[in-house]
């Protein structure tokens, strides 16, 4: 495990403030950044359909978008649930498709959910036809839902073996529950492609634990991804003042918050004197000060060959794009890319190779990375 102050951090040398259409100089690739729609709002989540066509989710309208051939369609997508909760970090948020999707046409998406004045993160699938949801059901929903408007978490993710990652927030003041298996505050769930709990859960069979849980002990976790290479579920959370942390998935761990964190609470208060304790994970790299990550991605493709099993990390807080070097499972390098660009939301890797990236602001905007040639 290594601490960000004692790695080698490369800072992205660049004009600032950062502009798109201009040329970048980084460690191992120069690369152009291309605007390909600055016209989203709050944009939260990204996902490429067969034909290179891209779904955008809108947090807080809330709409689900298509841009197609580098336009965005004027209308949203039709059919979203009439109960998600657009308040404080709710709204519609992550999107992801079936791993069968050109079979069978579905797509998943999270977001909060209302229920009598309260809410929790829910997602739901349905099949994508011309521009509209049809046969829209929704296949998890948290237990308990609770107040507040902060969180969710949200992410999703589908494996190799079609099973779908979901990660949920511990709703911020009901930390604690975060080391509560027999709720889903604070957890990561795994489930089948239409909400079951796959019997080889590590708590399936538990009598009181949730059985769709994989792993917990989770702060507010809104990165998640697959590393194409193995197989193996990533995920990273926000931890408070301090104490990001990048994790790697493991059936049943717990991965300690609140009762281990390399934060402190907002207030300057301290909310744990331990950062290890016997049987709860150690992260496999974390940030503090905080960077404030959202979005996640191994990049696997070859329009960048030097970057080929590297983790790509957005930044909220510190505006920018967060390069990971690799070697096995540690952190031995990292690099900083458009610092002081905006608040990155998501990233993604496009058919192309190219890749992408949101950014979340009143004007968000899609844009992406390019090689020089």
């Amino acid at each position: 495990m290594f601490q960000f102050a004692a790695l080698f951090t490369v800072l992205f040398f660049s004009l600032s403030p950062v502009q798109a259409d201009e040329v970048y100089r980084s460690q191992e690739h120069d690369f152009k950044l291309v605007p390909i729609t600055e016209d989203l709002s709050h944009p939260w989540g990204l996902a490429f359909l067969p034909n290179g066509d891209m779904l955008i989710t809108e947090r807080d309208k809330p709409a689900l978008r298509l841009l197609s051939n580098g336009q965005l369609h004027p209308k949203p997508i039709i059919g979203l649930p009439d109960h998600i909760k657009t308040s404080g970090q709710g709204g519609l948020l992550d999107v992801t498709l079936h791993p069968d999707f050109e079979q069978n046409r579905l797509i998943y998406f999270s977001y909060a959910g209302s229920q009598q004045g309260r809410a929790g993160t829910e997602v739901a699938r349905a099949k994508l036809v011309n521009h509209r949801l049809e046969h829209l059901e929704t296949i998890f929903s948290v237990t308990p839902k609770t107040g507040g408007s902060a969180h969710y978490g949200s992410r999703l993710q589908f494996d190799k073996n079609g099973l779908l990652y979901i990660t949920v927030g511990d709703r911020y003041n009901l930390m604690n529950e975060a080391q509560n298996p027999a709720n889903h505050l604070g957890s990561i769930m795994r489930i089948t492609d239409d909400g079951g709990a796959p019997m080889d859960n590590p708590f399936a069979k538990h009598p009181t634990y949730r059985p769709e849980i994989f792993s917990f002990g989770h702060r507010n976790p809104q990165g998640l991804t697959m590393r194409p290479s193995d197989g193996t579920i990533w995920a990273h959370e926000h931890g408070p003042r301090g104490g990001d942390e990048v994790n790697k998935l493991k059936a049943g761990a717990n991965y300690g918050w609140p009762a281990i964190t390399y934060g402190i609470d907002y207030s300057g208060a301290t909310i744990s004197d331990k950062t290890h304790l016997q049987g709860m994970e150690q992260p496999i790299v974390y940030w503090d000060p905080s960077i404030a990550p959202s979005g996640m991605e191994f990049y696997d493709a070859t329009a960048f060959p030097n970057w080929q099993g590297n983790l790509f990390v957005g930044a909220l807080a510190q505006r920018h794009l967060r390069r990971l070097v690799m070697q096995g499972d540690q952190v031995v390098e990292q690099e900083v890319l458009l610092k002081g660009f905006a608040r990155i939301r998501d990233i993604k890797t496009g058919p192309d190779g190219f890749i992408y990236i949101l950014t979340d602001h009143d004007n968000g905007g899609l844009y992406r990375l390019e090689p020089l040639s």
